[in-house]
């Protein structure tokens, strides 16, 4: 099967988990485990958006959430590595070679590609869907769109 026949075929699987159910983490948690089994990647996972109500001086930073994989960095400020650099310019970002991204940010060491792909809800980053794999160049074009497409599924989520 190719990369494609397989987004294609987890599409509709993942519409039908996230469709009833109101509480984004679960639906992230399902997620990175259906992308995970599916692709074998190195970390596939979600970084949430959090807001500091007493700082009003930074855009907050991006936590750590539901993931499979080895551990990973928990906190990642506004603009910095592939992840805030993905949620400050709101677009997905695709890097064949992290160790040629400049302010990559190093969570392991075994990571050489990835990509990241905005949670878009209201015109807001609420999330960034993050994959990582142990190979140079894993990540192109097709695995962009189709991961916007479940991004897209996630923003729906009503929580």
């Amino acid at each position: 099967m190719t990369k494609e026949q397989t987004y294609q075929s987890l599409l509709p699987q993942i519409e039908a988990l996230v469709a009833g159910e109101t509480d984004l983490i679960a639906n992230m948690a399902n997620v990175s485990a259906v992308l995970h089994e599916a692709f074998g990647f190195w970390w596939t996972g979600f970084y949430r958006v959090e807001h500091n109500a007493q700082d009003t001086t930074t855009m907050g930073e991006l936590v750590l959430s539901p993931f499979q994989g080895p551990i990973a960095c928990t906190r990642i400020p506004y603009g910095r590595g592939v992840c805030g650099t993905a949620w400050q310019q709101a677009q997905s970002v695709v890097v064949p070679d992290v160790h040629a991204f400049a302010g990559h940010i190093a969570c392991s060491s075994a990571s050489n590609s990835e990509i990241v792909v905005p949670v878009i809800r209201n015109g807001e980053v609420i999330a960034v869907l993050d994959i990582d794999s142990t190979e140079f160049g894993t990540f192109d074009d097709t695995d962009r769109r189709y991961l916007e497409q479940i991004a897209f599924l996630l923003a729906r989520t009503n929580t």
